[in-house]
């Protein structure tokens, strides 16, 4: 009996972990924009086993995207500045996700529907389908999407030109 007491504990020992990872990362983000002189509100969650942060503004979104960056560029830096803000404050290492302006978002759509397309390419031609390089976030989304759709695929190559091939059944 008190072995289901305590994983139900560390279960909510790891929630409040990524609970306190999400607000040591609000508060330094806060700060970012402060510095700054951008609008943007903060929202925090947990999602699976991370800590998962967003900003988002009703104001002009071309603020936002300052900190988005071409292609999520400026967005993946201010993600490993976050993680090591809190890095120093637990001394645990974080797997935490950030997004603004909804930018992850709508690129784990756009992923999750190439890794689909592509799981439909593999079945169809019997043939593997290497698709361009991508950032390891990119890669997992695509990986999931594949797996979803019943097949296997793995990553090839070194950063920054890793790449995901979709193998058929």
């Amino acid at each position: 009996m008190t072995e289901g007491t305590t994983s139900a504990a560390q279960g909510g020992d790891t929630l409040t972990r990524l609970e306190q990872e999400g607000e040591i990362a609000a508060d330094y983000l806060e700060g970012l924009l402060d510095i700054a002189d951008l609008d943007g509100d903060i929202d925090m969650d947990v999602e699976g086993d991370r800590a998962a942060v967003s900003i988002i503004s009703d104001a002009s979104s071309r603020d936002l995207q300052k900190l988005v960056g071409r292609d999520g560029e400026v967005l993946e830096a201010l993600q490993e500045l976050t993680r090591l803000a809190v890095h120093r404050e637990t001394g645990d290492r974080s797997r935490l996700m950030l997004d603004i302006g909804g930018f992850r978002a709508r690129k784990r759509a756009e992923l999750t529907e190439l890794g689909a397309k592509a799981a439909d390419e593999a079945k169809n031609s019997g043939e593997p389908v290497k698709l361009e390089p991508m950032t390891p976030f990119e890669r997992k989304v695509v990986h999931d999407a594949v797996a979803a759709a019943g097949l296997r695929s793995e990553s090839e190559g070194e950063e920054p030109q890793r790449f995901v091939v979709v193998l058929p059944a």
